[in-house]
């Protein structure tokens, strides 16, 4: 875990610091506006689930409000004009996720913390497991939630911090989780700046 902790501290260290911030302030000005905004993230982190997520940013600047109303069919039908690998499942996933707009923006609001959130999401937006709910959670301002993908998988492991996973399972979630919070303790981060860390250094891009 060290050599992570001493690429992490260099990368703090250089311009990209800056990035890192201006990113973080953005989802947390984000997790300030309305609803329908919160809404419009949360698809986004729907279309991500197995497809990039520079392509799924582009798909959501083309459609914009058209995740608020656009019928199951017309969504689908954009979304294969957009290129989305899984069309008709993600129109699917979206439209039903409307269903609990007013509920995910009082759980939002409830207090709770942040893996009780997660939880809820992950059981009451289909198509979002833990590492979308935590995905979607850290672009509207939560900061104590991992996001664990292939590349962050992948630089834990070429550091031989943990085992590469067969399988993903929650409990394997958690615990890959709970490495990645030590290494933000070490490194003075909270779990949102790490990630973006972590994922620049193993992809050359910060994203979202």
């Amino acid at each position: 875990m060290e050599k992570l902790v001493e690429l992490t501290e260099s990368m703090k260290r250089c311009e990209l610091k800056d990035k890192v911030d201006l990113r973080i302030c953005q989802f947390k000005k984000l997790g300030k506006a309305g609803v329908d905004e919160i809404f419009k993230e949360l698809c986004f982190c729907i279309l991500t689930a197995n497809f990039t997520a520079e392509r799924g940013m582009m798909i959501q600047e083309e459609i914009g409000d058209g995740f608020l109303h656009l019928s199951e069919k017309e969504l689908a039908k954009k979304l294969k004009t957009l290129g989305h690998r899984f069309p008709n499942k993600r129109a699917e996933y979206i439209v039903k996720a409307r269903k609990n707009k007013d509920a995910l923006k009082q759980i939002l609001g409830s207090g709770k913390n942040e893996a009780e959130i997660r939880g809820w999401i992950d059981k009451n937006i289909k198509g979002l497991g833990y590492k979308e709910a935590s995905h979607f959670l850290r672009n509207i301002g939560f900061e104590n939630l991992a996001i664990i993908d292939f590349h962050i998988i992948d630089i834990l492991a070429d550091h031989d911090v943990i085992e590469r996973p067969k399988t993903l399972t929650k409990k394997k979630y958690i615990e890959i989780e709970n490495v990645l919070k030590e290494l933000s303790r070490k490194t003075g981060t909270t779990l949102a700046e790490l990630d973006l860390y972590l994922w620049c250094a193993e992809t050359g891009k910060i994203l979202k």
